[in-house]
């Protein structure tokens, strides 16, 4: 009885609602176009995170405890920000320990005996040959305390260095304007995601093949007037390709080796 008490206890003191997430369509939905999150992988190592910093929540990831990458995050794009890098990364506490709140925090916060069981953490990333690549990315925030939480480790992975800096960037770059200019009038919903690949960093964390995103301008009766896809191989050479939504999802269908809907 005083278990279930110390427990209740605990999960009020954590604001009630968890960060890590049962069902995160119904608890961050407005990032996901038309309230639909993109396919969910059925299994034990997946969380849906709705991505709060502060008691604010700024984006949605679907993250792989066993690769200890996210699958894919989505956000929302509202212009041009000009938002500062934070350049300190966050941990997901409640990854590696339940009874933790459901903000994003340093790594001190977690039992030193459990962290980094489910998630990557910033040593995983020393010495490794690889930046800490961020899928929701920070040009894209629309607000500072955005881009302050894109730094969360559950929204990167290891990602090619002149890749992340130069290729990518440029993308990221290139899609801001792009969005600016034709959906200034829509609301912008983008999914940016990996595909696990064959390699590893710290024998921990898995190094994608692919970084990919793909967007979608909905107009006042939510209707996709304006999409299309970017992918990219993870390598310092790496090959960019531009589609329609369509035709990313058969490519993911054929990286993942199952079915894969971005925008439903």
């Amino acid at each position: 009885m005083m278990l279930i008490l110390h427990v209740l206890i605990l999960s009020l003191l954590s604001g009630g609602s968890a960060e890590v997430v049962t069902d995160f369509e119904s608890k961050c939905g407005q990032f996901f176009a038309h309230g639909k999150s993109p396919t969910k992988f059925t299994g034990t190592q997946y969380r849906q995170i709705c991505q709060t910093l502060n008691n604010v929540v700024y984006f949605a990831t679907f993250y792989d405890t066993y690769n200890k990458i996210p699958v894919y995050s989505a956000y929302k794009f509202e212009g041009l920000m000009t938002c500062t890098r934070l350049n300190k990364w966050y941990i997901e506490p409640q990854i590696d320990d339940v009874m933790k709140g459901k903000n994003m925090d340093f790594s001190r916060t977690v039992n030193i005996d459990r962290r980094g069981d489910n998630q990557a953490l910033n040593r995983d990333y020393d010495n490794s040959g690889y930046d800490k690549g961020h899928l929701a990315p920070v040009y894209l925030a629309n607000s500072q305390g955005c881009a302050d939480a894109t730094f969360t480790l559950t929204n990167a992975a290891p990602q090619a260095k002149c890749f992340n800096r130069v290729f990518w960037w440029d993308e990221e770059q290139s899609l801001a304007k792009h969005l600016e200019s034709t959906c200034r009038l829509q609301t912008v919903y983008i999914v940016t995601g990996v595909v696990p690949g064959i390699n590893k960093i710290n024998n921990r964390v898995n190094v994608p093949s692919h970084f990919w995103t793909a967007y979608c301008c909905l107009d006042k009766k939510n209707r996709c007037i304006v999409s299309g896809g970017i992918i990219g191989t993870n390598e310092n050479d790496s090959t960019i390709r531009k589609m329609d939504v369509a035709a990313l999802e058969t490519e993911l269908q054929n990286l993942y080796g199952k079915p894969f809907k971005l925008f439903q």
